[in-house]
């Protein structure tokens, strides 16, 4: 597993948070961090492609800061 840091600007409230979860929790991601107040998303995957793609689908732009 790799892991990355996202940036996801776009996550304002508890209801973003939920969202992005309830995302990643949907294609099967388990080890991950939603950071609300940090507008960031730890995630240990293989999947990045995938992981970017379930955030865009929930609405939300991620990029990988580290």
């Amino acid at each position: 597993m790799t892991h990355y840091v996202l940036s996801v600007p776009d996550m304002a409230c508890g209801h973003c948070a939920r969202r992005i979860t309830e995302a990643l929790q949907g294609i099967g991601e388990k080890d991950f961090q939603v950071l609300l107040e940090k507008k960031q998303v730890l995630v240990n995957t293989e999947n990045l492609e995938g992981v970017l793609a379930a955030l865009d689908d929930a609405g939300y732009t991620a990029s990988v800061v580290a």
